[in-house]
């Protein structure tokens, strides 16, 4: 398991809660870990009110909102392709400067402060991964391993001037030494935009359907 680093927070916006009548008795915690990047982001505790991501753009039925769509269906693809390819420095590259790759427990997990996670991971995390697997002694890169991502169901959920929210679903299949594993489950991406309008990693935050089992050995790269 990866250590987590702290991450810089927002406060709650008193006037707007305020502005709703609601009364905050004492003091009010600070967000920590992934609500500070986006509150609502467990798949157990969908936005309340929250419209079906695909019909929406269905429904809009612009150039505009099918590109959009398409833009995050080549984005994820290419990522995936970047992991396989074993291109960990273009991969992190995805990530913008506060990005995060995160890997709860359990689905219920909501924070990766103070509780455990397979991955909480900021960039200098991920160099430091990076660096290790990269290593020529790294067993874990022997020959005859490899990894092939399959991403399908990719779903818009909201999209603004600032970021766009996306769920999809993924299965890796990983080959080791004649030795095949599979996981799958779904992604969770916060994405924004950079100085040149491409699309960053704010947050990607991976479900894994199989989290608690056992394995022989532990997870040595990004799923």
């Amino acid at each position: 398991m990866s250590d987590s680093r702290a991450i810089p927070n927002a406060g709650p916006d008193f006037e707007h809660l305020l502005a709703q009548d609601v009364v905050i008795a004492g003091d009010a915690a600070v967000p920590t870990g992934a609500q500070a990047i986006e509150p609502d982001h467990s798949p157990r505790a969908p936005q309340a009110g929250a419209v079906r991501p695909i019909e929406t753009a269905l429904r809009m039925g612009t150039a505009t909102g099918l590109d959009l769509q398409r833009e995050v269906e080549q984005f994820l693809y290419a990522q995936a392709e970047l992991l396989d390819g074993k291109q960990w420095q273009a991969w992190i590259d995805l990530f913008d400067e506060a990005g995060v790759y995160w890997m709860p427990i359990a689905p219920e997990q909501t924070d990766w402060e103070g509780s455990p996670s397979i991955f909480a991971e900021d960039k200098l995390m991920m160099e430091i991964r990076k660096g290790r697997v990269t290593h020529p002694n790294a067993w874990s890169q022997a020959p005859q391993w490899a990894t092939n991502h399959l991403v399908s169901h990719v779903s818009i959920e909201s999209a603004d001037g600032q970021q766009v929210q996306v769920r999809s679903r993924f299965h890796l299949m990983e080959l080791r030494r004649d030795q095949i594993r599979h996981f799958g489950g779904s992604y969770r991406h916060t994405l924004v935009r950079d100085g040149a309008g491409h699309l960053r990693i704010r947050l990607q935050r991976v479900d894994l359907f199989n989290s608690q089992a056992s394995y022989d050995y532990v997870l040595q790269i990004w799923v």
